[in-house]
């Protein structure tokens, strides 16, 4: 099973202070796709420098020629089916077709409040999840289209002439649960995971490996629910979320055992973090940069 290698730019740099560097780095070093967060806020970034993932991607779009760019992940906590599908489908027409939507349910704290709504519960996110991507979808195929859904409307919502990717831009869908799984059974072209949070802290690489299987398995299950090939769907893996994220990117040899695992497993894409000193994502540039040009050659 081939293996593909992306990244993650997170969107704390002004575009022309270091911001576009990143991105055509990413480009020249061979990543299939560099991804960016797409949050108002986040975490321990909160305080700092933080731009608009979309504006982001669409810069990256005319900075670069090859590279695939995504958002990873967007989800319904700030975003409209109807506006973010027109946005998407010009980003996509900007990029010559190189756009990858990652799309989950999102999660409290950070920017889940920005807009002031109460924080939603885990059942009333994956409640709005489940309307917002298949209405999504139609956005992004049908000419026009008219719906009225417990949570979203559209009427007579035009995306003329539609994304240059046909039917529409690839859907990566974020799930672990039932619910999530059958969304991307039915509707994505990759499903993307960090691994099992429970093991976040005192896990073990042994557990994690174990956990992200059986999370491959339920996919499959969901798949064969509706007679879907589970083969069909690329499997994404984005690190730093798992009890191995403070070791894998010591040194090539460190990746490359990492990688030779995780393709084991099932997946077929790994996304890195890329470096950003005294952050949670710090790493030595040299190094992620040699995995970058030789780890998947190492890997065999």
């Amino acid at each position: 099973m081939s293996l593909r290698l992306s990244t993650v730019i997170l969107p704390v740099d002004r575009w022309h202070e270091g911001g576009r560097a990143k991105w055509q780095r990413a480009e020249e070093l061979g990543f299939h796709t560099a991804y960016t967060y797409d949050h108002l806020s986040w975490r321990t970034f909160r305080d700092g420098p933080w731009f608009g993932a979309l504006p982001t991607l669409t810069a990256a779009a005319t900075a670069t020629e090859r590279l695939r760019l995504g958002t990873l992940v967007t989800s319904p906590n700030f975003r409209h089916p109807v506006t973010l599908a027109k946005e998407l489908m010009s980003l996509d027409d900007v990029s010559g077709g190189r756009l990858t939507l990652g799309i989950g349910a999102g999660g409290n704290g950070f920017d889940a409040t920005a807009l002031g709504q109460e924080a939603w519960t885990p059942r009333e996110r994956a409640d709005r999840f489940a309307e917002f991507v298949p209405l999504l979808d139609r956005l992004l195929t049908e000419g026009a289209v008219t719906q009225d859904g417990d949570f979203y409307a559209a009427v007579e919502a035009r995306n003329i002439p539609g994304c240059v990717q046909r039917p529409r831009l690839p859907f990566v869908v974020a799930a672990t649960g039932p619910r999530g799984l059958r969304l991307a059974a039915r509707h994505g072209q990759a499903w993307v995971t960090t691994g099992d949070p429970k093991l976040f802290e005192e896990g073990t690489p042994q557990q994690s490996d174990e956990a992200l299987r059986g999370q491959i398995a339920k996919l499959g299950a969901a798949c064969d629910a509706i007679g879907r090939d589970v083969a069909e769907l690329d499997k994404v893996l984005l690190t730093a979320f798992t009890p191995d994220r403070s070791t894998m990117l010591d040194s090539v040899d460190a990746f490359v055992d990492f990688a030779g695992r995780q393709r084991e497993i099932g997946f077929t894409e790994i996304a890195l973090h890329w470096p950003i000193p005294d952050s949670d994502f710090a790493a030595d540039q040299d190094v992620f940069e040699r995995i970058a040009t030789e780890g998947l050659a190492q890997l065999g």
